[in-house]
């Protein structure tokens, strides 16, 4: 199975991200976890976006707040999809990195979610994944199923309350 790698530009997005890794590890992806800066180390970023496909990754995730180019500058430098997690920050409560990172040129495409998403940032390179991967079509599936009792348990909860 191709892996996922999961970028963040600063350590202060873990929190955020840790939620990606999990959502990878439950649904048994190979993933590596990286602190790259578009800005700080843009070097070391795109050396690791040229060689990513050679390394076994099949999806990139990149988290980034305020300017939040992270995903546009690993997008700019491979053909793997990239998905994009905008982060909250304090000055513009993350609206600032969700133009960010969804406003990209034609040519250099980033899917982006919602700001601080990074559930469905996971579950998106794992259904990319999945097109060639029937066990984790499966998976997802299954998480689904299990989505959709939870919500009509919950249902069944609040008709018996009421």
């Amino acid at each position: 199975m191709k892996k996922v790698c999961v970028i963040m530009g600063s350590d202060s997005d873990l929190p955020v991200v840790k939620k990606a890794v999990d959502t990878l590890k439950e649904l048994s992806i190979p993933y590596e976890a990286h602190i790259f800066s578009a800005h700080r180390t843009p070097e070391e970023a795109r050396d690791f976006a040229l060689s990513a496909r050679e390394s076994g990754f099949g999806a990139i995730i990149a988290a980034a707040g305020m300017a939040a180019h992270l995903a546009g500058a690993i997008a700019a430098n491979t053909t793997l999809p990239v998905v994009g997690i905008p982060m909250k920050s304090s000055a513009l409560d993350g609206i600032d990195a969700l133009l960010s990172t969804v406003q990209m040129p034609s040519g250099i495409p980033v899917a982006t979610v919602a700001i601080g998403g990074a559930v469905n940032a996971a579950l998106l390179c794992a259904e990319i994944l999945a097109v060639e991967d029937e066990t984790l079509a499966k998976k997802l599936d299954e998480r689904r199923q299990h989505a959709r009792q939870a919500v009509l348990e919950k249902d069944a909860s609040l008709q018996v309350s009421l």
